[in-house]
C-alpha cells in the first residue's frame, strides 16, 4: 500500500460536512432534512441573476472564450465588494481588495499572512470560540498555530463574551499575531455591537495585532442596532487601528450565491494586500464567470442595496423567531441561542443528557440510521455537532459536546419541521442509549 502523509492520516471531515457525508452512505431510501450546512437556497440578487441568464448573449464569454483574470480579480468585481461596504455606510477610501475563491480562500490567506507555523516562536492566530470550524481546519492544513478563548452559552440563550481582562490575559500569555472577530457570528448567532468591536480593537492596537473581521453576514442582524463592521473603526476612535484592519467578504450568504465561490480579502494595509496577492498567484485566479456575475453589484445604487438587506433581514428574522419558540416547546429544557444575527441557531441539550453524551454521536446516529415518519416518508435530520467549533483545551470538557448548529437554509415550511424532527430523533436516540 502506497503511504499517504501523516497530515492526511489525521484528517477528519469538517463538522459542517460530516452528517452529509455519512448520510450519502445510507441505502434505506430515507429522506434527509439538511440544516448542517449553510447552503442558502434563496435566489441571488436580481442583478446577478440577469447576468447569469444572459451569459451567452451579453457576457465577455459569449464567444466561448474563458480566460484567466489577473490574480487580484476583475476590477469590476472588486468594486462590487467595495460598493457593498459603502452601502452599509462605511468609508472605502484607501481600501485594497482582491478576489478569492469564496470567503474560504480569504480565510486561508489571512491565517498564513498573520500567524506563524505551529511549534515556532512566530505568533499564533487568535479565535474567540465557538468559532467557525473551518478556521481551525485551515490552520491545521497550513500548519499554523492557533490560540482561543471561549464564550459561554447562558441558560437564557445569550452567548457571553469573556471579560476584556480575560481576553487580555490570553493575549499576554500567547502573543497572537491576529485576532479574528465574526460580528454577525457563525456559528452562534451572537451579535457583536460597536462597543464590543471597539474594546477588541483597542486590544489589537495595544498588543500590535491584526484585526480580522469575517463579515460574511454583515447586515443580517435582528436587533435594534446600527450595522457594525471593522470599517466602522477608525483612528478617530481607536488611534492606531487603521493599517491593521482586514475583512473577509463573500457572495455566499447575503447575496445567496454559495456555489458561485466568489469572495474577497479587503484591507487598508497596502503591504499586506501586495503580499496576499503574491501568495495567491499560485492559485492563478478565481472563477471568472462567477466574478462577472457578482460584478453586477458594482453598479447597484445604495438605496436598492439597502432594500435588499431589509428583505433578507425580514425573511430570516421570522424563521429564527418561530424556530426558537417552537424548539423550546418541542423539547422542554433545551437551550436555544438568542436569534440576534446571521442565519444560525445553537441548540444545547446539556440539561437533558448524561455526562457521557457526545453531540457527534447523535449526529452520526441521525445520518446513519435514525428516522421518523414525516408525511408518510422515512425522514432524518442532518445537523452540525458544535464540538468541531471549539478548540480543544487540555483538562476541560468541550462545551460543543452537548451543542448543535442549525442553519436556516431551507424553505420556511421545511424549517418548521426541524424542531419536531430534532426532538423525536433526540428522544429516540436517548431511549436506545
Amino acid at each position: 500500500m502506497v503511504e499517504i502523509s501523516e497530515h492526511f492520516k489525521s484528517r477528519q471531515p469538517s463538522a459542517i460536512r460530516l452528517a452529509q457525508l455519512e448520510f450519502l452512505k445510507r441505502k434505506d431510501g430515507a429522506k434527509a432534512v439538511n440544516v448542517a450546512i449553510g447552503n442558502v437556497s434563496l435566489p441571488m440578487h436580481p442583478a446577478m441573476q440577469e447576468r447569469m441568464f444572459n451569459l451567452k448573449k451579453d457576457s465577455p464569454f459569449k464567444d466561448g472564450v474563458v480566460k484567466y483574470s489577473a490574480t487580484p480579480g476583475y476590477e469590476e468585481t472588486n468594486q462590487a465588494f467595495l460598493n457593498i461596504i459603502a452601502s452599509s455606510g462605511f468609508n472605502t477610501e484607501g481600501l485594497y481588495s482582491q478576489i478569492t475563491d469564496g470567503g474560504s480562500q480569504a480565510m486561508e490567506l489571512v491565517i498564513v499572512g498573520t500567524a506563524g507555523p505551529a511549534g515556532t516562536k512566530e505568533k499564533p492566530f487568535m479565535l474567540i470560540d465557538a468559532a467557525y470550524a473551518n478556521y481551525n481546519a485551515l490552520a491545521k492544513r497550513t500548519g499554523r498555530a492557533t490560540v482561543s478563548i471561549r464564550r459561554h452559552l447562558e441558560e437564557h440563550g445569550k452567548f457571553r463574551i469573556p471579560d476584556i481582562s480575560e481576553i487580555e490575559a490570553i493575549i499576554q500569555k500567547h502573543n497572537p499575531g491576529a485576532m479574528l472577530v465574526i460580528p454577525y457570528d457563525n456559528p452562534t448567532g451572537h451579535f457583536y455591537d460597536h462597543k464590543t468591536m471597539v474594546e477588541l480593537a483597542k486590544l489589537c492596537v495595544k498588543y500590535d495585532m491584526w484585526m480580522i473581521s469575517d463579515e460574511a453576514y454583515r447586515e443580517l442582524h435582528y436587533i435594534d442596532h446600527e450595522t457594525v463592521s471593522v470599517w466602522g473603526l477608525t483612528d478617530k476612535e481607536i488611534l492606531g487601528i487603521q493599517g491593521r484592519r482586514i475583512s473577509i467578504e463573500t457572495s455566499s450568504k447575503v447575496w445567496n450565491a454559495c456555489g458561485l465561490r466568489i469572495g474577497a480579502l479587503v484591507t487598508d494595509n497596502e503591504k499586506f494586500h501586495e503580499k496576499a496577492v503574491a501568495e495567491n498567484t499560485a492559485a492563478l485566479c478565481s472563477n471568472v464567470i462567477g466574478q462577472y456575475i457578482f460584478g453586477a453589484l458594482a453598479h447597484e445604487n445604495h438605496t436598492d442595496l439597502k432594500d435588499w438587506y431589509d428583505k433578507q433581514r425580514s425573511y430570516y428574522k421570522r424563521m429564527l423567531t418561530v424556530f426558537t419558540e417552537t424548539m423550546k416547546k418541542k423539547l422542554p429544557g433545551v437551550i436555544v441561542s438568542s436569534p440576534d444575527a446571521s442565519i444560525y441557531s445553537v441548540i444545547d441539550v446539556r440539561n437533558l443528557v448524561k455526562q457521557n453524551f457526545k453531540s457527534v454521536d447523535f449526529v452520526l446516529y441521525c445520518a446513519q440510521k435514525g428516522k421518523v415518519m414525516v408525511d408518510e416518508e422515512a425522514t432524518t435530520l442532518l445537523v452540525a455537532p458544535m464540538s468541531g467549533f471549539y478548540s480543544s483545551v487540555e483538562g476541560e470538557k468541550n462545551p460543543g459536546d452537548t451543542q448543535f448548529r442549525i442553519a436556516y437554509v431551507l424553505t420556511p415550511s421545511d424549517m418548521q419541521k426541524v424542531p419536531g424532527l430534532f426532538a423525536e430523533l433526540f428522544n429516540q436516540y436517548n431511549s436506545k442509549n
